[in-house]
């Protein structure tokens, strides 16, 4: 709290300290015939700062005392611009602009320069002069955030939420239907249980804008449901800079508390492990082919530390460290981006987990069946690199190659304490700790080449991307004792080995892909060969193999012989309870538990061909789209639980027509509308066999071989009004049919919670979107209000999915898995370009969504609406020094996920929770210098 007072002051005090402002006016016309010119743009280069001309031609900026360049444009004139406008306290400057007309006929002209595409303003455009609804996000609105990664960016897009802060879903729809592409490449999933991109292995500070595509055109991939997210990466450089950053961290609840540990290897803190926690290589490959020595021998190899440690958390670091540089060599104009950040951070989260038995009427309240309290404590490490490099070899070709490599670890140990019920009647202790790392790498290299007519692009994309995911030596044991009692708690060993009693889990994946893409654009002269919409044709390629390879294996500790085991091993401290000495005839053995099923090979080749175009029917209308044909052919090698060899074949070609319309009411409203077909594949992990153990939810998640692919209607109409270059207001609305959708099923058991993908017979989601940007320069005489601007996006949605007469146990009607029915982001930004000084308040709300699907023997549980509130404050200091500073999560309200007791949809009173725990609000300081 004493920091966000500190941030009060700190505006509290600029609004007192404004000089008298003045005012620049005047009127704009046409040089040859002297009439009003309405809409035309007057700009403040260098500054967000900037109005439109009225009916009259008329307009005015209020400014602060001082000299600046004054720019004004209009489509087909050309543009005026005057350099050092004088500006008074107290009194109005006029200037009065008449713009000239382009002629026809334009000699022609050399310009050499770089398009920014990172400001506020250039997405706007971008999004003003798309042929389909998009939306997006610009650096230099990420640059004012506390945002550290493109999970947290993506979430101020208008229907975006996150899940897991890892995961984007899109109105609503789960990340299987989202298909996200980096610097136009389709992006690898990192992880093996679902079709995800995890938005957290990108950070803030490498990230030049982010594009979400939400109606289909032939350019874009075929595969999608929510959308199409485009994550572009910083490239040229204009200007030659180093700098270099530091921050810390301070998180409610963990910094500077005690917070458990694992036994870690020496290379952790660069987010991988250097083996110490993987199987010896002389292990033997499965332990049901020794016997005897061989296998005490084997078990003794493994680490036998299974103890936890505690240490207190200190504040969470991150390190940056930026270069850019613009060279020639010979006539090629080359430019290098390196952005290199580290960070080191913990977090301790306080967890209540629940779970019931079926709902008693009567009562109106379910019996449990568990209460659990976990204490997770995370460790988390991730060092990433960018590396791009620019070629102009002349006006009309430009080769780029970029890099990105992001390696990130997690270790995290859960200690649960609480009480099982309903016949069991036992206090519990139970413990996991886990390690995981993963690595990724996304190469490409790209030529742009435009033909000596400047009618025609040729772009072409050859790529690698590289994927690694490892969970080594993951423990998990559990002890018990009875209720109420002051008996020391025992270690359940099991008779037999299982995925929970001090078992062992091993697991890695590898993912390789290869691709590659052209097309040529032709744009057409037309009537006016200064339109921004001319008859334009393009046709295009691309094609993607990919390969995956995953293997997994586990084993538990049994007693070796339990007619001579020695009972009393079982209240031996952790740390001592798998020492060598106790593995033998009276102690303890290892067993095997690993299945035929634990391990997969998967390919997937996409080839995709596609052809369309722009047309302009009148001044008005626009209309494109065009026809893409996706051939794609899935194969997975594993096995079954009996040894059976187990393969899927899946080619499947698709033809994925699209329409999109543009009508322009004038030059800043239009109304845009679109059809498409797209499609949503299963992916690898879904189609395997492979059952994994999910330990917080206490529950397995199953594959499903006889998955097919899902086919979407969508469509849009959304209407558009663009004030100036940096404002606007939109609403639309949106419709979605899906043909056999792929959603998450509950399977009927006795046991734990088993989840599986299947395919619904159909499901539909619609609903209605809105977007404002709005300055508040023109709403007050007071300085600090017209240094205020407003960012709002809102969402209402409905979703039904029909799971047909196959709903095993849940009923057949209900939202969509994972959808929220309302989102809302808003954020109020100051920004005093004056004083170098931005601050930036943001809010962010969802409404429930299904966070476990149920059946007829639990109910669903629902994620509950959560208010989030940062703050953060910006101040330059010179030419060299930046100071950042802000709190996350203000509120730090809980996240609740609620189970619907009585099956009603409607969570109240009467339902329970499942979950809830407290992330803590987040506190940081940091300070940039750039040389």
């Amino acid at each position: 709290m004493k920091l966000l007072l500190t941030l009060l002051t700190i505006i509290t005090t600029t609004v007192y300290g404004y000089a008298q402002q003045g005012t620049l006016k005047g009127k704009v016309t046409d040089k040859t015939t002297g009439e009003d010119i309405i809409g035309a743009v007057v700009f403040i280069k260098g500054t967000s700062k900037g109005t439109t001309t009225d009916y009259e031609g008329n307009y005015t900026l209020p400014l602060e005392p001082g000299a600046y360049n004054v720019s004004v444009t209009f489509l087909s004139y050309k543009p005026f611009e005057s350099a050092g406008i004088a500006v008074k306290p107290g009194q109005p400057t006029t200037l009065n602009v008449q713009l000239e007309e382009n002629a026809t006929q334009i000699q022609a002209v050399e310009i050499v320069g770089t398009r920014q595409t990172n400001t506020e303003m250039a997405v706007l455009e971008t999004m003003r002069q798309s042929e389909v609804v998009v939306s997006g996000v610009a650096g230099e609105q990420i640059a004012k955030s506390l945002d550290r990664d493109a999970a947290a960016v993506v979430r101020r897009i208008p229907g975006v939420t996150v899940m897991n802060d890892r995961y984007i879903m899109i109105r609503g729809l789960s990340e299987r239907y989202n298909t996200v592409m980096l610097n136009d490449a389709l992006t690898p999933s990192t992880e093996p249980d679902s079709r995800a991109f995890s938005f957290d292995i990108l950070p803030t500070s490498v990230l030049d804008r982010i594009m979400v595509f939400k109606s289909g055109s032939p350019e874009l991939p075929g595969e999608f449901g929510g959308g199409v997210i485009k994550v572009y990466t910083k490239n040229f450089a204009s200007e030659n800079t180093t700098s270099f950053g530091v921050s810390g961290g301070y998180r409610a609840g963990t910094t500077f508390n005690a917070i458990s540990t694992q036994q870690g290897s020496s290379t952790d803190f660069l987010g991988f492990d250097n083996g110490s926690r993987s199987l010896p290589s002389s292990f033997p490959s499965h332990l049901d082919n020794i016997s005897g020595e061989s296998l005490v021998t084997a078990a003794k190899q493994l680490d036998s530390d299974w103890s936890i440690n505690s240490k207190n958390a200190l504040p969470d670091l991150r390190l940056s460290f930026g270069l850019t540089r613009r060279f020639f060599i010979g006539d090629t104009e080359a430019s290098n981006l390196t952005a290199l950040s580290y960070s080191n951070t913990n977090q301790f989260i306080e967890a209540e987990r629940y779970r019931y038995t079926a709902f008693d009427e009567e009562q109106q309240k379910s019996p449990l069946e568990y209460k659990y309290f976990d204490s997770e404590a995370s460790q988390n490490t991730r060092v990433g690199l960018i590396s791009n490099w620019a070629f102009r070899l002349n006006n009309n070709n430009k080769i780029e190659f970029r890099n990105l490599f992001n390696q990130l670890g997690q270790s995290q140990v859960i200690e649960r304490e609480g009480q099982e019920l309903q016949g069991k009647d036992v206090d519990v202790r139970n413990i996991a700790q886990r390690y995981e790392s993963r690595t990724i790498y996304s190469g490409q290299l790209q030529g742009t080449h435009d033909a000596d007519n400047e009618r025609t692009t040729y772009t072409w994309t050859a790529g690698y991307n590289y994927t690694n995911r490892n969970e080594p030596n993951f423990k998990r044991i559990r002890s018990q004792r009875n209720i109420g009692s002051n008996e020391p708690f025992r270690w359940v060993i099991p008779y037999a080995a299982n995925t929970f009693d001090a078992g062992r889990f091993y697991s890695k994946m590898h993912e390789n892909t290869f691709m590659a893409s052209g097309q040529v654009e032709h744009s057409f002269a037309g009537k006016d060969t200064l339109s921004e919409a001319k008859p334009k044709v393009r046709a295009g390629f691309y094609a993607e193999n990919k390969d995956r390879s995953f293997d997994a294996r586990w084993m538990s500790y049994t007693a070796a012989d339990p007619s001579q085991f020695n009972e009393g091993l079982l209240t031996l401290p952790l740390g001592e309870l798998f020492r060598p000495e106790n593995i033998n005839q009276s102690g303890f053995r290892l067993r095997e538990g690993t299945n035929p099923t634990d391990k997969y090979d998967a390919s997937g080749l996409l080839i995709a061909g596609y052809v369309g175009g722009n047309l302009p029917v009148n001044e008005k209308l626009n209309l494109s789209g065009g026809l893409r044909v996706e051939y794609n052919k899935q194969q997975l090698t594993s096995s079954q639980y009996g040894g059976a060899k187990l393969e899927v074949n899946n080619p499947i070609t698709s033809f994925l027509p699209s329409l999109n319309a543009t009508y322009n009411f004038d030059e800043r409203s239009l109304l845009r509308g679109g059809y498409s077909l797209s499609v949503n594949r299963p992916e690898f992990r879904e189609l395997a066999p492979f059952a994994y153990y999910d330990f917080q939810l206490n529950a397995e998640i199953q594959g499903n071989k006889d998955l097919t692919t899902a086919t979407i209607h969508n469509a849009d109409l959304r209407y558009e009004f663009y004030p100036n270059p940096t404002e606007i207001l939109s609403v639309g609305v949106f419709y979605k049919y899906f043909k056999n959708p792929i959603e998450i099923y509950s399977l009927p058991t006795s046991g734990n919670p088993i989840y599986r993908p299947g395919n619904a017979d159909n499901a539909q989601s619609y609903g209605i979107e809105t977007e404002i940007r709005k300055s508040f320069l023109n709403l007050s005489n007071s300085s600090f209000i017209q240094n205020l601007s407003l960012v709002l996006n809102a969402s209402l949605i409905e979703s039904k999915v029909d799971l047909g007469e196959q709903s095993e146990g849940q009923e057949r009607n209900r939202a969509m898995y994972g959808q929220s029915p309302f989102i809302v982001n808003t954020g109020l930004y100051y920004q005093d370009d004056a004083r170098n000084l931005q601050v930036n308040l943001l809010y962010n709300v969802i409404g429930k969504r299904i966070f476990t699907v149920g059946d007829d023997q639990a109910p669903t549980v629902y994620e509950m609406p959560r208010n989030v509130l940062d703050l953060s404050v910006t101040k330059s200091l010179g030419q060299h020094f930046e100071l950042k500073a802000g709190i996350q999560d203000i509120l730090n309200q809980k996240v609740r996920l609620v189970q619907d007791s009585n099956r009603d949809a409607k969570i109240n009173g009467t339902d329970e929770d499942f979950i809830n725990f407290r992330r803590g609000s987040y506190t940081t300081i940091g300070v940039n210098y750039k040389f």
